[in-house]
């Protein structure tokens, strides 16, 4: 398990230059942000990475990952115990320092999810597989189902650890928490999340 550091205070993580400043991104910007890409947040042996759909809008605006407004995916990882604090999504980079990174099953941008194609879904697997085989992550965290269903051809694939593997790595699944998932509320959220930690930290 990655050994656990002391993080810097936002404000000193601005400073040297690991994070920006927060901003919010104008209208022309998230018009702007489709079709672009994020940079992943990875390094090898991590305890787990976690995998969004593919950048919305404002992440990609922004170039952060699950950035948008109403994006449960920080509060959960701070209720479950990944972090020590509440992050920002401009915080993501310091995730490294925890032991644990980002990426995406898609790289591109979207309005929505529902725009990306079962191909590039299926060939996100794959570079996903080769990512998992190059880095080592102990979990492979999925955070949206019926993007990981559709990639493997696995429709009843639940919550939860899965079966199979994915190169080394174990995988688990989680819901999607952007804002526009009305069937897990934040609470429930915090709940799923907390199970991955345990396993982590078992």
């Amino acid at each position: 398990m990655t050994q656990r550091v002391t993080l810097p205070s936002v404000e000193a993580a601005i400073a040297g230059g690991r994070i920006k400043q927060p901003w919010r991104a104008s209208k022309t910007e998230l018009a702007a942000a489709v079709g672009t890409t994020i940079p992943d947040v990875i390094a090898k042996d991590l305890d787990v990475l976690f995998v969004g759909i593919n950048p919305g809008r404002y992440s990609g605006a922004v170039g952060h990952h699950f950035a948008g407004p109403g994006n449960g995916f920080w509060p959960a990882m701070y209720k479950a115990g990944f972090t020590p604090r509440l992050f920002s999504a401009f915080e993501g980079p310091l995730l490294l320092d925890l032991g644990y990174g980002l990426t995406n099953l898609v790289a591109r941008c979207t309005a929505t999810a529902e725009e990306l194609t079962k191909d590039e879904l299926i060939e996100g697997g794959h570079i996903l597989e080769r990512k998992a085989r190059r880095y080592g992550p102990r979990f492979v965290a999925f955070v949206g189902l019926t993007s990981y269903r559709a990639a493997y051809a696995r429709p009843k694939a639940q919550v939860g650890l899965q079966p199979e593997l994915l190169g080394p790595s174990r995988i688990w699944l989680l819901p999607n928490p952007s804002g526009l998932n009305t069937h897990h509320p934040p609470a429930v959220m915090a709940t799923l999340f907390a199970a991955l930690h345990r396993a982590v930290s078992a």
